[in-house]
């Protein structure tokens, strides 16, 4: 049965203190599971050390959990960023609803490969489903999510780009972080907030084109 497979793992973790990775990891994966416990099919489990994988109920909870580990990452400014492969595939085995192990399938097969393949590019995101449109339009997205995350000094930058994300308004934050409204202005321009949280909400949008698109009573466009 097909099924969204979500795989994760840290980009250049060999040159990083592994126990601060297996902390980070922990916080995100118990992060995760706790807040989508009921649209998880087997939660997230650290398998190598430096990955995470688990088996989604749709695809609006996939797209809604990879933003959140990037949001939960910035707030808590951690040093590790990930690479995600999310693929609706095969799997063979029944669900292991209790850790996201012991399980087989040719999606699991295919999602561990392409997180292999990511690591000679610098891309970040893969998405493969169902639907061939959907599809190219996600991973567009989340090539432009992380043209602008990626560009963003989140060691410097952490509390200002925080509660720039969950305020959405200068305003207040300048108020939240007793700062200059002018400065807090040309900072969110500069961080390119107003982007970042457009093609957000395209994002969360999308999944729910996914059954119209296929069942060919609609148009994306």
């Amino acid at each position: 049965m097909k099924r969204y497979i979500l795989m994760c793992d840290v980009i250049d973790s060999r040159n990083k203190n592994q126990q601060i990775i297996i902390n980070e990891l922990k916080n995100c994966r118990d992060f995760i599971n706790e807040k989508y416990k009921t649209y998880i099919l087997s939660p997230l489990t650290i398998t190598l050390g430096d990955e995470f994988q688990a088996v989604i109920k749709d695809l609006e909870t996939s797209f809604n959990i990879i933003l959140e580990i990037e949001e939960y990452i910035i707030k808590n400014n951690f040093q590790i960023k990930l690479r995600y492969v999310l693929i609706f595939g095969e799997i063979s085995t029944p669900i292991n609803s209790e850790i996201a192990y012991e399980m087989l399938g040719e999606g699991l097969t295919f999602a561990r490969n392409q997180l292999n393949k990511m690591k000679a590019n610098e891309n970040r995101f893969f998405i493969k489903i169902d639907d061939d449109t959907l599809e190219t339009i996600s991973n567009n997205s989340f090539s432009i999510l992380q043209n602008i995350i990626d560009k963003w000094k989140i060691e410097k930058d952490y509390k200002l780009i925080s509660n720039l994300i969950t305020y959405k308004d200068y305003k207040i934050v300048s108020e939240k972080l007793n700062k200059e409204r002018s400065l807090i202005w040309k900072r969110e321009k500069s961080l390119n907030m107003s982007s970042y949280n457009s093609i957000k909400e395209i994002i969360l949008k999308l999944p729910k084109y996914e059954h119209i698109h296929q069942n060919n009573t609609g148009n994306l466009y």
